[in-house]
């Protein structure tokens, strides 16, 4: 009986996993995210963060401890330079599993996971948003009121807001569009032959 075994084997053996799950944390070293199935990125957690943490002491023993697990010297040069002091005061949880939509051959459930001080997604959005400023279009003696209320007004900006002001530039340009369009048609006919 497996009482008490809360181990995924992930449908492998001994050697297959391991040997799989070192690859998966040589690539997320390498490129900060990967995107896999559920199963693999929550068992690609539990192995890869004992490492990040082994990583932010830089002795001689813990990056041959790191090596023995990734068996990649590139890897394990980023992890020690790099990703050891973008995480040095963190106290764990280097990784972020984010879930995707299944997988369309065999209905899958797909995943993303990636090192969460390397994000380009979440942290960058608020700080812009915070720094933008809202700006009236109006014009004359009604710019003086709104002066007034425009820092109040900066912390409510969302990019939805943003979005209205850039509608008005994108209806006044299809007419440069089509132009181009044509000479497009004719030059794939060219391409063809005809």
């Amino acid at each position: 009986m497996r009482h008490g075994k809360k181990h995924n084997h992930l449908g492998r053996t001994k050697s297959h996993r391991v040997a799989m799950l070192g690859n998966m944390a040589s690539s997320l070293i390498l490129h900060k995210r990967i995107q896999t199935t559920l199963a693999k990125a929550k068992a690609l957690r539990v192995y890869f963060e004992p490492l990040v943490t082994k990583s932010k002491s830089d002795t001689t023993h813990s990056r041959r401890t790191v090596f023995s697990y990734l068996q990649n010297k590139e890897a394990v040069t980023i992890l020690f330079r790099e990703i050891a002091e973008k995480v040095a005061t963190r106290p764990g949880g280097y990784t972020r599993i984010i879930k995707l939509e299944n997988r369309l051959g065999d209905n899958a459930e797909m995943a993303i996971i990636e090192l969460v001080d390397y994000n380009t997604v979440y942290g960058g959005k608020e700080i812009a948003a915070a720094t933008t400023t809202r700006r009236s279009r109006r014009g004359g003696k009604g710019a003086a009121k709104t002066e007034g209320a425009a820092p109040a007004a900066a912390a409510e900006v969302t990019p939805a807001d943003d979005a209205v002001v850039a509608e008005p530039e994108a209806t006044a340009t299809p007419a440069v569009e089509e132009a181009p369009e044509a000479p497009a048609k004719n030059e794939d006919n060219a391409e063809k032959g005809e």
